[in-house]
């Protein structure tokens, strides 16, 4: 995401080291479900660790959108963001059926897994088109 930006920001900043810290704990949090044998409340620390980083990651795209204005190479890249928007509340629903049944939340994570294995190639092609139009540009 930090590519499509023309100059980086404070707040740009601050959002991609909240969600490296987010993302720092996954680690832990996988390790402490592994070592409880998937107990509801290691979990439930699990999910609440991947929905604090998918939060962190849309600040993170918002704050880069902020900072480039409305016509960002990150804006027009999304779209509509479809995977973005529903990770967080499979998360969330994960959490909230822990105790109830946790072999659903970790097939919810495994399926928000599922749905981000195939790389998102948008960002790149809107690089890549914009690299070329300022090639094209600076030599006619």
């Amino acid at each position: 995401m930090l590519c499509t930006c023309r100059a980086v920001t404070g707040p740009v900043l601050w959002a991609n080291l909240h969600l490296l810290f987010w993302l720092s704990l996954i680690p832990f949090a996988t390790g402490r479900m592994g070592e409880n044998s998937f107990a509801p409340a290691a979990t439930v620390l699990y999910g609440a660790v991947l929905l604090l980083a998918a939060v962190a990651y849309m600040l993170s795209q918002q704050s880069i959108i902020a900072s480039q204005g409305s016509e960002s190479l990150l804006k027009q890249a999304i779209g509509s963001d479809w995977n973005g928007k529903v990770s967080p509340l499979l998360y969330a629903l994960a959490i909230g059926v822990a105790y109830w049944g946790r072999w659903v939340s970790l097939c919810l994570y495994v399926l928000v897994a599922m749905l981000w294995l195939i790389p998102d190639r948008r960002i790149g092609k809107v690089v890549q088109v914009h690299q070329r139009r300022s090639i094209t540009a600076d030599h006619p």
